[in-house]
């Protein structure tokens, strides 16, 4: 049975979380039809574009994304604290870029006066707008339904698009993040869509390395920062560079018709986060087909498990591919 997404969320172990909507008709989502013979590769601009208009909106960053042929992957960090800081009136101006809300709630935001008895019904409005802006299944909604209309009015038919609810799974520490963040960034390789991480069209990777190239990041995609926690509190705990480099040599090892090699220095992130390299290799090839639930070791599944009154044991065998410290 489908749990409730509310039994699968515990923010106090961790804001990351790994997202993944699949199609359920024959066609595809995007790429070639063979049994058709459409091309569905605009539908890649679609799903990109939409993702980052919602980063604007809601109290979500993006990770890593990989738009494929039949799914969508996207890794998302839950910034609460952003969306305790808006006010109320930032609130209602973020919600009502998706929503029109209703008359009270467009007037507060307008600047007009509220009447007295009108108060307690507008912040009740504004604390569960403010809630929605950093929920994860509000997030996928306005993702999903919408590239599910303008799937379903393309094909000319009507019915489900999507397979069900989005799946998610937590990751609980920071090798669990990283893995998870390579494992999408090298789904083209794997499915031989592209030949290199720069190569891969619709991906977080391939902006990354765009972005590297000017001695940017991508403004759009949560950004690393190294060991610069005191001075940006929010951000992926290693460094840019050192991340492009794994997920290249660890492409390069993927790829058959490639000779590649864990480098040194990809070698010592991996000894930061206790992953021997056969792991990282199993990890980054077969995580989907590892974890189906919580990602991360067994000190961290048990407090995840805790806090939302789990039984750990289900997902207890995984764990042995993230070592305890």
């Amino acid at each position: 049975m489908p749990r409730p997404r509310r039994t699968q969320i515990s923010l106090e172990d961790t804001p990351y979380y790994h997202c993944c909507s699949r199609v359920v008709r024959r066609a595809f989502l995007c790429g070639d039809d063979k049994f058709s013979g459409k091309n569905y590769d605009h539908r890649r601009s679609w799903i990109e574009t939409l993702l980052f208009e919602l980063e604007t909106v809601f109290a979500i960053d993006v990770a890593a994304f990989a738009v494929m042929s039949n799914h969508l992957h996207v890794v998302l960090h839950i910034d609460v604290e952003t969306a305790n800081r808006w006010t109320d009136r930032e609130v209602l101006e973020q919600w009502h870029k998706l929503f029109n809300g209703d008359d009270l709630t467009r007037k507060f935001a307008k600047g007009e006066l509220v009447e007295p008895h009108e108060v307690v019904r507008l912040r009740h409005a504004i604390a569960i707008y403010r809630s929605r802006l950093c929920d994860l299944s509000w997030f996928m909604r306005c993702l999903n339904e919408p590239i599910a209309r303008q799937a379903n009015q393309e094909d000319n038919c009507t019915g489900r698009f999507w397979e069900g609810r989005f799946k998610s799974q937590a990751l609980l520490d920071e090798a669990a993040v990283l893995a998870c963040m390579a494992y999408v960034d090298l789904n083209p390789i794997r499915a031989m869509m592209a030949d290199t991480p720069e190569q891969s069209e619709h991906t977080s990777i391939q902006l990354r390395i765009k972005a590297a190239l000017k001695g940017e990041q991508p403004k759009k995609l949560l950004s690393f920062i190294g060991n610069e926690r005191a001075h940006q509190p929010k951000g992926i705990a290693f460094s840019l560079q050192d991340y492009l480099e794994l997920v290249d040599d660890t492409g390069r090892i993927i790829r058959n018709d490639k000779r590649g090699a864990i480098s040194e220095n990809s070698a010592k992130l991996l000894r930061r986060l206790n992953i021997p390299r056969d792991n990282w290799l199993k990890l980054t090839t077969e995580f989907g087909k590892l974890f189906h639930g919580p990602v991360g070791t067994l000190q961290e599944l048990t407090h995840y498990c805790e806090h939302l009154e789990k039984r750990r044991r289900h997902f207890v065998t995984s764990c042995q591919h993230f070592p305890a410290d």
